[in-house]
């Protein structure tokens, strides 16, 4: 007889007229974990972990016209640097521009630290790695009310301050890239790439990225993955930051599965807290030397400020397997068998009615006892 309470023990047998009797739950909990170890978690598969290459290639032009510096038209080669990049790309907004440096001396940037009142607070060979060279021992004016440490550098020094509050190349926002992706699962010999058998030359030269319009094409718009991320490409541009494309290449290799393409999602990587936001975006600084009709050697100093986009692949690929399905389905069926101790210890100790549920944790039921039969016997024979 099976009564409604669950995961009750034997009590011990006093007397030949009871039975005891195990009061046991449905099944349907069994059925349940199986389903979610199995089907939901796909433990029944073997698995293999992604590997990888990545290529880009930017497209665009801008034009800018200001007043530090002449009419400039820019291409890929201006504003993509460096040109080739391990599973990043950087794209150039703004920047700030020191042309005709020499190596020379001149007086260094106004500062706590740096200004002086004559030579004795300059110390000469002393090199500050915040500054911008070795001084040479003098106190110079830096201008008509200001002193401070002669440096031996390349003068005139770069004064970052004068970064345009409106991005230098805002038509970046426009410029597309073309990205490439390689996958294997060396475990399951399984080679993919993101340019699906039905794209070609043709497709390639008209399609654009869009979740709703046009999922399949390699070919993203910038401003679509600043926006994709929650963020605005012109606040964006100013500063700079560092975006990750993330290309999701999990695969379910099982005959009655889906097809295996890749998902991308976009993401802003740097840190961007309104209340803790020091030293924001990204930049960082090059040069490009020549020579004068003199022989002098120049550079043009650039510190150059935009968006670098970070490709990052991952994905795990899952093929049915014999070993982890009897792993699995055996580490279940243990687990199982544990629920009914920690429902029975949690009960009897963690409720306000664990007495009530310990006197009738066991059940006995008391059989009837049968009627005994009457024994007839027949005496043959004379008395």
């Amino acid at each position: 007889m099976i009564l409604p309470s669950s995961c009750l023990h034997f009590g011990p047998i006093q007397n030949h007229n009871v039975t005891p009797t195990k009061i046991s739950g449905s099944s349907s909990s069994w059925w349940h974990c199986m389903w979610y170890v199995c089907v939901v978690q796909k433990a029944y598969q073997e698995t293999d972990s992604v590997i990888s290459t990545v290529t880009t290639k930017v497209k665009g032009f801008a034009f800018t016209n200001i007043s530090d510096m002449e009419l400039r038209f820019w291409d890929v080669a201006d504003y993509i640097i460096p040109p080739q990049g391990d599973k990043t790309f950087f794209v150039l907004t703004n920047l700030v521009m020191t042309p005709g440096q020499t190596q020379s001396r001149c007086a260094e940037l106004p500062n706590p630290s740096t200004t002086c009142a004559d030579d004795c607070d300059c110390i000469e060979g002393y090199n500050d790695p915040r500054g911008n060279g070795i001084r040479t021992g003098l106190c110079e004016n830096y201008s008509s009310t200001v002193k401070t440490c002669e440096v031996l550098s390349w003068c005139p020094l770069e004064l970052d301050t004068k970064l345009p509050k409106r991005a230098l190349l805002a038509a970046a926002e426009n410029f597309t890239v073309l990205i490439k992706t390689s996958i294997t699962y060396p475990k399951f010999n399984i080679h993919k790439k993101n340019i699906l058998p039905h794209i070609n030359s043709s497709y390639l030269n008209t399609c654009e990225f869009s979740r709703k319009t046009d999922p399949d094409c390699p070919i993203f718009r910038l401003r679509y993955i600043v926006s994709e991320a929650g963020e605005d490409f012109q606040d964006m541009a100013v500063k700079g930051g560092v975006l990750g494309i993330l290309i999701d290449w999990s695969c379910d290799l099982d005959w009655w599965a889906g097809k295996c393409h890749p998902k991308y999602t976009f993401r802003r990587l740097d840190n961007t807290h309104l209340f803790n936001n020091v030293a924001p975006g990204y930049n960082f600084r090059f040069a490009k030397y020549y020579k004068t009709p003199k022989g002098e050697e120049q550079r043009t100093l650039f510190k150059a400020y935009g968006i670098r986009f970070d490709v990052i692949v991952f994905g795990t690929a899952g093929k049915f397997g014999i070993v982890p399905t009897i792993v699995n389905v055996g580490a279940a069926l243990s687990f199982l068998s544990l629920v009914p101790m920690v429902a029975d210890w949690f009960i009897l100790t963690c409720m306000r009615k664990r007495d009530l549920y310990s006197r009738q944790k066991v059940t006995y039921l008391v059989e009837e006892p049968e009627k005994e039969s009457t024994s007839m016997s027949t005496t043959y024979g004379t008395q």
